[in-house]
């Protein structure tokens, strides 16, 4: 398509859409970190402008031959414009000496925007903000996902989120954080935060909380790209950080087998390996090899081995779960956790067999953490059913069924008991 054709608006709709979802978070990120974190309402605001723009005119004129660089050009226009009608603003501008001239460039080259999206993660994820509003904020700010995407992400009310947002935002501004890399002091606490707001969002996106979608591949796919730009920045690319993406990459490579057809759960044993991304897992397993280059051991880390196990197994029967259950020993060491503790006893049961894992999971069964987990009485469904007593199973199946789980988890365990009643 030429610069000056017109568009069908379809095809324009569907172009502004992606550039939304791919660098509104980039254009926020530059403008504000020029114009200070007490005006990012005004960056997202430039910003917005600039993609409603792009709706009005390019069916009119035609897609530009460079449709990024003309967003970032229109938005770094608006945002001059609404700072000459803020009155709160006008010394700013006039201490820059003309705004226009000091004003970010438009360049969009993906290393040119990086250490924007870096300085913004790291004033989204300051340990000071509440846990919810820093993952709001992240997705918000950095993601470009909308208010009500994240409301349906986390089960939770778009009036919610807004309200957290705000009060992120007004915690910025009384607090003064700026939009910048943590000196070298600094940078450890600081990179912890916005290495467990990404894992936390990686999660979520992995195996959702609620909803239809089991797997909701845009919050991992952001998730991975935010570590992604902290593992190409000298500053940030520890092993930690490998670790994390390593665990992401490998992780994401079963995305395309979890769910069948019809969007209903699989579990490993019935996924199709061949359906695996093996591209992200070589990839994976190259971050996890710069893990290790350092003498430091971090969650991530035996997290990542133990997905590492899995992707380099060719089949349930040939997986290590002697091994699994030595590096869920390590974990529970890292990160102690009742979630950790059934997952090693789910191991346990694949290493040793069900009544292994069902001592196991005695344990924790009574931990108040767990009176919502649904995966808990799932799990002892599962391994009593194997065990030979359907009905003690289809108890702790019905159970499974009083927890919150995702719409595919919902289905699955309404299978699962249907098999128990005819055995």
């Amino acid at each position: 398509m030429r610069a000056q054709d017109p568009a069908a608006p379809s095809e324009v709709d569907a172009l502004v859409e992606h550039l939304f979802r791919h660098s509104a978070g980039q254009m926020v990120s530059r403008l504000a970190r020029w114009l200070g974190s007490a005006r990012l309402d005004l960056a997202e605001e430039a910003v917005q402008d600039a993609l409603v723009r792009a709706l009005q005119t390019w069916p009119f004129r035609g897609v530009p031959a460079e449709p990024r660089g003309w967003l970032f050009q229109v938005a770094r226009h608006r945002a001059l414009d609404l700072i000459r009608r803020d009155v709160a603003l006008r010394g700013k501008l006039d201490g820059l000496h003309g705004a226009a001239d000091h004003f970010p460039e438009a360049d969009v080259r993906d290393s040119a925007l990086d250490d924007d999206e870096l300085a913004m993660m790291f004033m989204c994820c300051h340990p000071s903000l509440p846990h919810p509003g820093r993952i709001a904020l992240t997705l918000k700010t950095v993601g470009g996902f909308g208010v009500g995407e994240i409301a349906a992400a986390f089960l939770a009310e778009p009036d919610a989120i807004a309200q957290r947002l705000v009060r992120a935002k007004r915690q910025i501004r009384e607090q003064e954080i700026a939009i910048e890399i943590p000196r070298p002091d600094e940078l450890g606490a600081r990179l912890e935060s916005v290495l467990d707001v990404l894992y936390l969002l990686f999660n979520e996106g992995y195996a959702a909380h609620g909803g239809e979608n089991l797997v909701r591949a845009e919050l991992c796919g952001e998730a991975i790209r935010l570590a992604g730009i902290l593992s190409r920045n000298p500053a940030t690319a520890v092993p930690a950080v490998h670790a994390l993406l390593a665990l992401m990459l490998l992780q994401a490579s079963r995305l395309p087998a979890r769910v069948d057809d019809a969007g209903d759960l699989l579990l490993l044993a019935e996924q199709d390996r061949a359906r695996w991304d093996h591209g992200l897992i070589a990839e994976g397993l190259g971050h996890l090899e710069l893990a290790a280059s350092g003498s430091e051991v971090t969650a991530y880390h035996v997290e990542a081995a133990i997905a590492a196990a899995h992707a380099l197994a060719h089949d349930q029967a040939s997986t290590d779960w002697v091994g699994i259950v030595r590096l869920y020993d390590d974990l529970l060491a890292l990160k102690p956790s009742p979630v950790v503790e059934l997952n090693r006893a789910i191991a346990l049961a694949m290493a040793d067999g069900p009544a292994a894992g069902i001592a196991a999971i005695a344990r924790v069964e009574a931990d108040p953490a767990l009176a919502r987990y649904y995966l808990l009485p799932a799990a002892l469904g599962g391994l009593w059913l194997e065990a030979g007593d359907a009905g003690r199973a289809a108890v702790y199946y019905r159970e499974a069924l009083t927890r919150p789980c995702s719409g595919p988890e919902r289905r699955f365990l309404e299978k699962q008991l249907a098999r128990c009643g005819r055995q």
